[in-house]
């Protein structure tokens, strides 16, 4: 008997495709035969970085496959192309996949399981008969926001642009972080159009989630208890997802990992390093890449600080960061992409300075590290609101009237976070919650187990 055949399709970006990677996994050691599509550029990104650790042999059962997105390389910016390659160009090679797959002998696709995002998926589902799941790559409290909206419009905290018209604090139940209006989740995000865009979509959130007969989250109920009260019940928290318990599949990073810095962690003290990342979409101008390199200098111990090739803009001079770099190679190393998930797991680790992306609160959470919040758009100050404010497993950066974070409040900062053993046992404590939930009878292990019965269906 052929195995139930799934198509897995997330939004082609890192945030998004690595859920989708580990809920992969975890269908094919339930028995599903699963294709993971991306589209064209993050497919080759994903291929290349996977073809730098070793090939493909480590997915296992997932096979990876790619359709065009009818764009040119400088047209993945223009919020307005994007939208209409969406509506226009994939819906139709979404189809051909399909059809091809199956003219060429492989399993029937019985479930399509996508980003709520990806609504072409939902078209091409309809069209076909076939079942459609989802996936919610963010918090639960971001979804309850986003669903949310209209009674945020009829309140008056935005207008229907999602812009704020009060100038105070929302919060929408108790256990739910308190959010500013002026830190939406669809607002702070890189430009007006995009942040247009994203209100547009949250306001569709709620239709695209009830296309879906259920719709799983990277969550656990014990984090987000007040958000999954104000969820429809077709709402399944499955978190913390992982690849396997060693850590050992991959999760389709779009970059190569430097795993040079595992041993270099080995032979770090317990609690020593302070870990900074910023995820795959951050960038700081060149005054403040200066001021968090010198403030990591100034803390005096020893970091491991991830810089992406794009981290910075602008004309950050290469002699200065290279003087740098040989200033701290006895206490620091910086790389530009690592395996996040056992530098978290590591024993040397003592805090994770980070723009608080929801894979990289989870994970973080699920290895009981305290953090240091720095967000940078969209819903990372949600994300962070939830470390300070209701787990309080961490601080939050200050920024100066120039909106500059300075070397010497980097320094403190951490300094504190370290320092507190409150923040490290409530950090030590989610880390046991998230261990409960997965563990047989936990309630995301339960919660599994149903999706995989619905999917066997």
């Amino acid at each position: 008997m052929a195995k139930p055949h799934i198509l897995m399709v997330p939004l082609p970006a890192q945030g998004h495709v690595t859920p989708m990677m580990e809920l992969s996994h975890r269908l094919v050691e339930h028995g599903f035969e699963v294709t993971f599509v991306n589209t064209e550029e993050p497919h080759a990104r994903v291929v290349g970085a996977l073809q730098a650790e070793g090939g493909t042999t480590a997915l296992a059962g997932i096979h990876l496959a790619s359709i065009p997105d009818g764009l040119e390389q400088g047209e993945r910016l223009d919020v307005g192309k994007v939208a209409d390659s969406y509506d226009r160009h994939i819906p139709g090679h979404l189809e051909r996949l399909i059809a091809e797959m199956e003219a060429s002998g492989r399993p029937k696709v019985n479930w399509i399981v996508c980003d709520v995002y990806m609504w072409p998926s939902f078209v091409v589902a309809k069209k076909f008969g076939i079942r459609v799941a989802a996936l919610w790559p963010a918090a639960a409290a971001c979804l309850a926001f986003n669903i949310k909206i209209p009674k945020l419009i009829k309140d008056g905290f935005v207008n229907d642009q999602g812009l704020p018209e009060r100038d105070e604090t929302v919060q929408l139940a108790p256990g739910v972080p308190p959010l500013h209006t002026s830190q939406l989740p669809w607002i702070n995000f890189i430009a007006p159009a995009w942040q247009r865009a994203l209100f547009e979509l949250g306001t569709k959130t709620e239709e695209l989630s009830t296309l879906a007969e259920v719709v799983v989250c990277n969550s656990f109920r014990e984090l987000e208890a007040g958000a999954f009260t104000l969820l429809p019940k077709n709402v399944l928290p499955v978190g913390p997802l992982t690849t396997d318990p060693e850590l050992r599949k991959p999760v389709g990073q779009l970059l190569p990992e430097d795993t040079r810095c595992l041993p270099w962690l080995d032979a770090q003290p317990d609690g020593s390093v302070v870990y900074v990342a910023f995820g795959s979409s951050t960038i700081f101008d060149p005054r403040q890449f200066r001021e968090l390199a010198e403030g990591l200098e100034l803390a005096g111990r020893p970091f491991l600080w991830v810089v992406r090739a794009d981290f910075t803009t602008g004309d950050l001079s290469k002699e200065w960061f290279d003087e740098f770099k040989a200033r701290v190679a006895g206490t620091g190393m910086v790389v530009s992409w690592c395996p996040q998930q056992k530098v978290l797991a590591h024993h040397a680790v003592a805090c994770f300075v980070s723009h608080c992306g929801w894979n990289s609160t989870v994970e973080g959470a699920r290895s009981g590290v305290p953090f240091l919040c720095w967000p940078y758009f969209s819903d990372q100050f949600l994300d962070r609101s939830y470390v300070t404010d209701v787990w309080r497993t961490g601080l939050a950066v200050s920024p100066d009237a120039d909106g500059i974070v300075t070397k010497e409040e980097l320094k403190s900062k951490v300094e504190k976070v370290v320092g507190d053993s409150e923040i490290r046992e409530r950090a030590r404590l989610l880390r046991d919650a998230a261990g409960r939930a997965i563990d047989q009878g936990g309630d995301s292990y339960e919660n599994i187990r149903k999706f995989v019965d619905l999917l066997r269906q």
